[in-house]
């Protein structure tokens, strides 16, 4: 049986989040090399990628760095050399230095801290797979594209949409702080009635997000608005309309 390789134009996503093995990494940047659009669609969702990033950083917990400081001191650091040895008389393993260990558990923080932000950005239904999931699978998708719009009364939203996952992550930067009894949410406005479809977290380092939207349907458009606790339709003039 003959294995069918996947189109290459399919890869950009994947491509994107370096998801890519050798064989197939390789492929692909033979073919971008060649292909405008595909290097266009790697930029952008690489844009896209870092903004949700952003915006779903925290800064590390107390307790990562009294841990960090707690390995450095128990972590034995290499003898000075003084002179060369030969290499079957080196150690197959060797203890992690300082700053191997800091880089180490700076990436793992790094980790920690998305996957947290974009866990409390939306808690999902029983039975529904986590937000990050979502976002991995939207940004991951053969089709995925992105929008970026200005908002109304400040800021820059950054859209990934699948159709055929019918999903959407959403991602603000620069949007303006509310008072505590108001919050942003994103409404899908289709033939029938306005449909809630994610209330944003307060800004964080001037950036909100990212929320994942599900369940788009034909002829969608995507709304942002301001509103008081307890809304269940939107209440406030759209400050964000956009054609999906």
């Amino acid at each position: 049986m003959r294995i069918r390789r996947p189109e290459p134009h399919t890869l950009a996503g994947a491509y994107a989040l370096d998801a890519l093995d050798g064989p197939d990494r390789a492929r692909f940047e033979r073919h971008a090399a060649r292909c405008r659009e595909c290097t266009r669609e790697v930029t952008g969702l690489r844009e896209a990628t870092a903004r949700l990033a952003a915006a779903a950083a925290v800064p590390p917990p107390a307790a990562l760095k009294d841990a960090l400081r707690a390995e450095t001191a128990r972590t034995r650091q290499l003898p000075p050399v003084t002179r060369p040895r030969p290499a079957a008389a080196r150690p197959s393993a060797r203890p992690l230095g300082v700053r191997r260990l800091a880089l180490a558990l700076g990436g793992a923080a790094a980790v920690a801290a998305v996957t947290v932000g974009v866990t409390a950005s939306l808690v999902p239904p029983a039975g529904r797979p986590s937000a990050s999931q979502e976002i991995a699978k939207v940004l991951t998708a053969p089709d995925a594209v992105k929008l970026t719009a200005q908002v109304r009364t400040g800021g820059t939203a950054t859209i990934v949409m699948s159709h055929h996952d019918r999903m959407l992550v959403f991602a603000a930067a620069g949007l303006r702080r509310l008072p505590a009894a108001q919050h942003y949410e994103l409404w899908l406005i289709g033939p029938g009635r306005d449909r809630a479809a994610g209330r944003l977290p307060a800004p964080s380092h001037g950036m909100t997000g990212p929320v994942v939207a599900a369940d788009l349907r034909s002829g969608d458009r995507l709304g942002l608005t301001v509103e008081p606790a307890g809304t269940h339709r939107p209440t406030t003039p759209m400050i964000l309309e956009l054609t999906l």
